[in-house]
């Protein structure tokens, strides 16, 4: 049941945004093992010009370099760190080769939100781990 936030350099593109939110979305069925009908994907852009790395934005480094964000939220204990390490090594490969040109300060966070404190639909994920 993760929600996923993802933040790209530059300006909204309805392809990279079909393409990435599948590619991160299959992912996250195949590495972390959670159900592709309660993935959430939101995808955003934020121009190149109020992204900034080590001081500088986007739009005024000469390597001309993209970047993401990438937030995913899931159950606290529901991954082992293995899983976890091979999702952030795969999902960045990925999405650089999806959106291209990546600069490696691109981040990934797997958020382990408290089951008792995280859900859908009204319903933690606590309650569904009790009564399902």
């Amino acid at each position: 049941m993760p929600h996923i936030n993802l933040q790209i350099s530059g300006q909204p593109d309805a392809e990279l945004t079909r393409r990435a939110a599948a590619t991160v979305a299959e992912l996250t069925q195949r590495i972390l093992r959670k159900e592709e009908n309660v993935i959430a994907v939101t995808v955003g852009y934020l121009p190149r010009e109020q992204w900034i790395i080590g001081g500088k934005a986007l739009s005024e480094r000469s390597d001309g370099r993209n970047a993401f964000q990438l937030d995913i939220s899931v159950t606290d204990e529901t991954n082992t760190k293995a899983e976890k390490a091979q999702y952030l090594k795969d999902t960045f490969a990925a999405l650089s080769e999806v959106i291209g040109d990546v600069n490696k300060v691109s981040y990934i966070h797997v958020i382990d939100a408290r089951a008792a404190a995280y859900g859908y639909g009204g319903l933690s994920q606590e309650y569904r781990h009790q009564h399902g």
